[in-house]
């Protein structure tokens, strides 16, 4: 019996103002100019009416200004996902890590070592990384093409469930504005593609 493959496509959204400055809950904000201008110049043009993403059933996204905006932007109709939410950041949020490393590094040094520390109040790593692969679980058996607009944390997040990887391993990866990941799922496997850029809108 064969098993329906499911193709995920992650994008991470644009820039904001808040995540120039490199602050801890910067997608909450709306796409500023420039990452207003960077996700429009990836919509799809031309007679095949692909972008990035190429072409998808569905779009989900997180339902964070950022998010629906970039979604906007590439020419995709987005639904909301709360799961796909950024990270909670507590008390920390606006602030960079640098000012809360300066104002209570004990918290920062455990935030950043124990997957389940919260020391600002809001979401543990550890939480993050089991709502985040409660979901992609239950994208596995879903099938089609589905493309999805994120944080760039909450992808992270993705690649550590989809390939098994121990949870230390969410601070070595690195997702900048209007990423693209794709994923391909059969059952419970999933398998991280890399495309050449020719084939990105395949």
């Amino acid at each position: 019996m064969s098993v329906t493959a499911t193709s995920l496509r992650l994008v991470a959204h644009a820039h904001t103002a808040a995540l120039r400055r490199a602050v801890f809950g910067g997608g909450a904000e709306p796409l500023d100019e420039g990452g207003s201008r960077a996700a429009s110049a990836l919509a799809p043009t031309g007679p095949d009416g692909r972008g990035p993403l190429g072409r998808i059933d569905v779009c989900l996204s997180t339902p964070a200004a950022a998010g629906l905006q970039t979604a906007y932007a590439l020419g995709l109709r987005p639904t909301p996902e709360p799961a796909l939410a950024d990270c909670d950041y507590g008390r920390w949020t606006g602030r960079s890590l640098e000012e809360v490393a300066d104002w209570e590094p004990d918290a920062v040094r455990s935030w950043l070592t124990e997957p389940d520390a919260a020391p600002h109040g809001g979401e543990s790593i550890g939480a993050l990384l089991r709502r985040v692969g409660g979901w992609l679980d239950g994208q596995a058996d879903r099938g089609g093409r589905i493309g999805v607009v994120t944080h760039p944390v909450v992808i992270r997040a993705v690649l550590v469930r989809a390939l098994g990887l121990p949870p230390p391993v969410f601070w070595q990866l690195d997702v900048a504005p209007l990423a693209v990941v794709r994923l391909t799922g059969r059952g419970s496997r999933w398998q991280l593609q890399l495309t050449a850029p020719a084939a990105a809108t395949d």
